[in-house]
């Protein structure tokens, strides 16, 4: 098929584009948010082909995967086509509600010809999506490989903007695990961190790093901090896990069902998660340990295959 969708989040469409389809990805002179076009710092393979506005008038499409609510507008006035009436169309959503999460109504609730994709079963839940019928259809990813190895005893947070989103993403309980363990926190829009928070520059460092650059700097540090209260399941934590990274992570959204508890630790008690960081630092072979137990239920869950083949069968029911 020929599939319309846009560069909206590098690491999923990452995997999404390794599929057997060609992806039309929209692209303007600036590459802003509308038209970023093929990635620069992932893998994408040569089915990927950057189109412009004005050529997807003129293209065969067979599919639009709509991700952001102004999408369907955009699409029918880039190629003339209305989502949903002229070509088959999906919504996926990546997020959890904000808001009154349980009351919280999806901008396509009022619509039951464009199907919402959910990436968890707990955004499915919390999602008001009224007359839209909806679907899971859970991450997968391309495996980077066991690239643990641990040695800096830091705990590697990643994370963007979290000044600005602050209780959202547990910012404010950093310094408590920074008195554990020294932190790394990896991230767009985290200069200053340290600062904010009150934290000496040794305790807290940030860095923004490209994804090619990430996974590396990742696997160094002795264990990936998850401090998130209310956001969808970060890719950035299965990532960690692939990469055979022990967890320590705040039972919150859907990380119950993505991290066993031999993984590292999952708990909403901050002082039983501080206690799993001290073990984990005094213990390389405990972490090494539970890095491989995050490694393989990654891997038996969220492996790239059983993610496309659900894709696949998901766009055929869509567009047949």
């Amino acid at each position: 098929m020929n599939i319309l969708i846009w560069h909206v989040h590098g690491s999923w469409t990452t995997s999404f584009v390794q599929g057997a389809h060609h992806y039309l990805v929209p692209v303007l002179p600036g590459r802003g948010p509308d038209g970023r076009g093929r990635a620069r710092t992932w893998e994408w393979p040569a089915t990927v082909r950057e189109v412009p506005p004005e050529g997807l008038r003129e293209a065969q499409i067979d599919l639009m995967v709509l991700q952001r609510p102004h999408e369907t507008e955009l699409a029918e006035r880039w190629t003339g086509r209305v989502p949903g009436r002229d070509v088959p169309a999906v919504y996926v959503e990546h997020n959890a509600p904000d808001g009154s999460a349980e009351r919280t109504r999806h901008p396509l609730a009022g619509r039951a010809d464009i199907p919402v994709v959910h990436v968890t079963h707990f955004n499915r839940l919390m999602w008001d999506c009224g007359r839209a019928p909806t679907a899971v259809v859970e991450h997968g990813l391309v495996d980077p490989g066991p690239l643990w190895s641990g040695e800096i005893e830091r705990a590697a947070v990643v994370v963007n903007e979290p000044v600005r989103r602050g209780r959202t993403t547990g910012t404010d309980l950093l310094p408590s695990f920074a008195e554990t363990v020294p932190l790394d926190v990896f991230g767009m829009g985290t200069d200053g961190l340290a600062g904010h928070l009150g934290l000496a520059a040794d305790r807290l460092r940030t860095e923004d790093l490209p994804q090619d650059a990430l996974h590396a700097a990742m696997a160094r540090r002795r264990l990936y901090l998850h401090p998130v209260r209310w956001t969808s399941l970060g890719l950035s934590l299965l990532e960690a896990m692939f990469l055979g990274m022990p967890v320590v992570a705040l039972d919150t959204t859907e990380v119950r069902e993505a991290v066993p508890q031999e993984a590292g630790a999952v708990s909403n008690r901050p002082e039983v998660l501080r206690d799993a960081v001290r073990s984990l630092l005094a213990d390389p072979g405990l972490a090494r340990s539970a890095g491989r137990a995050a490694r393989a239920a990654a891997l038996d869950k969220y492996g790239l295959r059983r993610f496309l083949d659900d894709w696949d069968r998901l766009m055929k029911e869509v567009t047949r």
